[in-house]
């Protein structure tokens, strides 16, 4: 079963697409037979993912990043380019496709629930299958070009889903503003991309992966030029991962239905750009410069995406903040050179966030969709299983031990602080990471804070508006609460020194660092410290006595600052009301004013010389007659004028003739 999965693993991406085919095509008209279908097939991806999991770590040759099992077939070729279409499976994308394959399983399950009675049911259903095969796909590309076609797809089907419920303005809006920002990005992916074909003739990963370390023997670049072929190519991640300055699609993607949320911010969309720079890390890796851009972006939108969550009123938009700051200490991992590290925490972050997500839905079926958390509270009593789910959760994302997200926020800090000046590196970005380890410390507080604020306002205390008689969710929405609960507090456990004698999972699973990591008791007790900072905080401000209105709006403009998001979509609005289209209105006058009529000048001089001349061709032998006639007096004239009356005289007589 193992050598069969890996020898067919592109059995996983496909098996999905075939659901969604069936869907659309045959079974649309019934729901509950297009929800089997759909649950049926990425439940056998998932179990072929674990095969493909188990295979890695079993394999008679060692399957690791430098040596990927990889199966390809030339899908065009021309002098200078040929491209492949396959799969690469190595320890990252074994990973992933297990991390994939698990939260889309669950998802489409806890939707049996969450989506009962939809008119569309069917229809969503398919996207969800398409959604799952195009970051399948996604994961086990062996190029660029590849990832890139599957990038646009997960897009595509992001641009559905958020949209879903169309009849919603918001929903409508959101659905465009998350395609129209991501595509802002993308257009630097793409540019990207075909800079390193010119540049380096192949955009396959793993001939990539050995000749950028020794680009100038294949390249006429420089340095300079391949740091900014790095950051080119780097504006697609920030846009698909949410990071600052693109991060503002992300928030508003809540208007889709929470299931969708949970996909997109635990296993799929968000991932993408993160799952993209640890592929393709060798580039940053080999120059400095563009790495510490991934770890300036990446740490900056850590913290800023923490300093909005403290104030926001909506469940789904403290997660969705939430979210963008995890998404930022990935980045930030990885631009500390730590794929790991970025690796283990997005695949913990996964297990945790698709919790609170699914939570989160489960309230809001509770309360009626009434999306403000202060007109909840009490839910403790009426949702026991949410609540314990719920705040697992909480723990995990805190990073209190020894739950999932301790061990991978951990082994971030752990990362980041060995490049920076506390732990004399000598590297000349040695202080930034210095500051960007603070900025990452002060992050894990905010966000024990800020979830700990959330889980307090809404379960606990008495519950503040009577209108609402909250319950449990049905089984089919808590069972997938369970699994992940268990998943959030076993998960990072393989990232533990036992796991495998006194190596931790960086050596274990092999991702291309065999240096094996071990426990750092002070750092350890500095992040968890800081964590029940928060935490305990969090109880003395929300949790001691039912609040009923925010302490924190004490803060005047900091809090306002923070609850309006530091006001970036509205310096967007502007930029674009007074910037664009300003420039928009001065291009369009002179395309009417300027283009247009030299096009129409040029039209009517020639429509008038045409008129001109055709009045001159009227086929009567007679009027060519009189014109010959008359061409010649002219020049007689002209020559009699000129004083030479003999030429003159013989041209009259010879014109008479």
């Amino acid at each position: 079963m193992i050598d069969f999965a890996i020898q067919n693993a592109w059995l996983i991406p496909l098996l999905p697409v075939l659901s969604f085919v069936l869907i659309v095509f045959v079974l649309k008209p019934w729901p509950k037979l297009s929800a089997a279908v759909s649950i049926a097939c990425i439940l056998i991806s998932f179990v072929l993912a674990i095969s493909v999991g188990l295979g890695v770590f079993h394999a008679e040759s060692p399957i690791t990043a430098e040596h990927p099992f990889k199966q390809a077939v030339t899908w065009f070729s021309m002098p200078g380019l040929e491209i492949e279409m396959g799969v690469q499976i190595d320890p990252t994308s074994a990973m992933m496709l297990f991390v994939v394959t698990l939260i889309a399983s669950l998802v489409q399950i806890y939707s049996l629930g969450y989506m009962h009675g939809d008119p569309n049911f069917s229809v969503f259903y398919s996207y969800l299958s398409l959604f799952a095969a195009s970051m399948l796909g996604l994961v086990i590309a062996p190029n660029l070009l590849q990832m890139f076609i599957f990038w646009e797809l997960v897009g595509l089907c992001s641009y559905l889903l958020i949209g879903f419920w169309w009849h919603k303005y918001s929903a409508r809006e959101a659905a465009k503003k998350a395609f129209i920002t991501t595509r802002t990005g993308d257009f630097g992916l793409l540019m990207g991309i075909l800079l390193l074909q010119i540049n380096f003739g192949t955009l396959d990963l793993q001939k990539l992966g050995e000749m950028i370390p020794n680009f100038t023997q294949y390249t006429s670049l420089t340095a300079a030029g391949l740091t900014a072929i790095a950051m080119i190519l780097f504006l697609g991640p920030i846009g698909k991962s949410g990071q600052f300055p693109l991060h503002v699609w992300l928030p508003d993607a809540m208007e889709g239905p929470t299931p969708v949320s949970a996909l997109i911010h635990a296993a799929t969309m968000v991932v993408a750009g993160v799952y993209l720079v640890g592929r393709i890390l060798v580039l940053f890796k080999t120059v400095p410069a563009a790495m510490l851009l991934v770890a300036v972006v990446g740490g900056f939108t850590a913290f800023f995406a923490a300093s909005i969550a403290f104030t926001q009123i909506e469940m789904k938009k403290i997660l969705a903040y939430s979210t963008v700051s995890q998404l930022g200490y990935m980045m930030l991992a990885l631009g500390a050179g730590g794929l790991t590290a970025s690796m283990f925490h997005l695949m913990t972050h996964a297990f945790f966030k698709a919790l609170m997500f699914l939570g989160a839905g489960s309230v809001l079926h509770a309360m009626h969709n009434e999306a403000n958390i202060w007109k909840y509270g009490g839910l403790k009593k009426k949702m026991p299983i949410t609540y314990w789910t719920f705040f697992i959760g909480c723990l995990a994302i805190a990073g209190i031990p020894p739950f999932a997200g301790f061990f991978s926020k951990d082994l971030i800090l752990e990362t980041v602080l060995a490049n920076s000046s506390f732990h004399h590196a000598t590297g000349p970005y040695a202080g930034a990471y210095s500051i960007l380890f603070i900025l990452g410390t002060l992050t894990a507080m905010m966000t024990a804070f800020y979830m700990f604020r959330m889980f307090f306002i809404c379960f606990h205390g008495e519950q503040r508006d009577s209108h609402f008689h909250p319950h449990e969710a049905p089984f089919s929405m808590a069972l997938p609460l369970v699994v992940l609960a268990v998943l959030s507090v076993v998960g990072g456990w393989v990232g533990t020194p036992w796991t495998h004698g006194a190596e931790n999972f960086a050596y274990y699973i092999r991702f291309g660092e065999y240096e094996p990591i071990h426990a750092n008791v002070p750092l350890i007790a500095l992040s968890v410290a800081v964590a029940l900072i928060g935490i305990i905080g969090a109880f003395m401000v929300y949790g001691r006595k039912t609040v009923m209105e925010e302490p924190l709006a004490k803060l005047g403009i900091i809090y306002k600052l923070s609850y309006n998001k530091f006001y970036i979509d509205e310096i967007y609005l502007w930029l674009i009301h007074n910037i664009l289209d300003g420039v928009g209105r001065i291009l369009y006058w002179v395309d009417i004013v300027i283009v247009d009529n030299i096009v129409n000048g040029v039209g009517l001089a020639a429509k008038i010389l045409g008129s001109i001349l055709r009045r001159t061709e009227t086929g009567k032998l007679q009027h060519y007659a009189l014109v010959l006639f008359a061409a010649v007096v002219v020049i007689v004239l002209v020559l009699a004028f000129n004083g030479d009356s003999t030429t003159a005289a013989a041209l009259l007589l010879g014109g008479g003739r």
